[in-house]
């Protein structure tokens, strides 16, 4: 079973290759194979991050992985792993990978939701007008995550770090964020965390 699932990630990296080759002047000029592996590390060989505050990238939208790893290439995003990986990678290469990801199934990871954290959370999705940006199943869009499904670690603590301006990318969100507490935050990522109803849209 494992040889034939890395069988079936070798052709569609090569496939991808190949495809991008054909499309671009520019071809990636890192073994794709290997920067998946690297990938798989942390974010998990099936999709399941091997640290719940790693987040799931299959399935993630693809616009937003590939901002993702530009940011933490220029350093708009601090991460030390992060920043080695891509460091080598050109705009050919984060193209592949953010394409590859995207086109995985996202995993679908038990994560239940209590009846007092869920009303928090809608009390300030409603507040904060959540959907207006993420939309009604926090399936995000081209240029925002998909949430739903999420892991509550990561989501905390992506929350947090807005609120802090530790994560600097996005001042709407920060501001947002600003006053709600730790137990707040916590219950509003266990509710999107526990949305399976995006995932099976995939």
């Amino acid at each position: 079973m494992a040889q034939a699932s890395s069988l079936g990630q070798t052709i569609t990296v090569t496939g991808l290759t190949l495809l991008l080759a054909a499309c671009s002047p520019a071809t990636p000029s890192t073994n794709l194979a290997e920067a998946i592996q690297s990938c798989a590390a942390c974010h998990g060989e099936n999709g399941v991050p091997t640290d719940p505050t790693m987040p799931v990238i299959w399935g993630q939208n693809r616009g937003y992985l590939l901002n993702q790893l530009h940011d933490f290439k220029i350093g708009h995003r601090k991460n030390e792993i992060m920043a080695s990986i891509v460091e080598p990678l050109s705009r050919t290469d984060m193209e592949a990978l953010a394409t590859h990801f995207a086109q995985q199934k996202w995993p679908a990871i038990d994560q239940a939701v209590d009846a007092k954290s869920e009303q928090v959370a809608i009390n300030i999705i409603d507040t904060k007008q959540c959907t207006a940006c993420h939309h009604d199943r926090f399936q995000g869009d081209t240029i925002r995550p998909r949430l739903a499904g999420q892991t509550v670690d990561y989501l905390l603590k992506t929350m947090q770090d807005f609120r802090s301006h530790e994560r600097g990318t996005s001042l709407a969100m920060s501001s947002l964020l600003r006053d709600e507490s730790d137990e707040d935050l916590k219950s509003l990522a266990t509710y999107m965390a526990s949305k399976k109803d995006a995932i099976a849209q995939k």
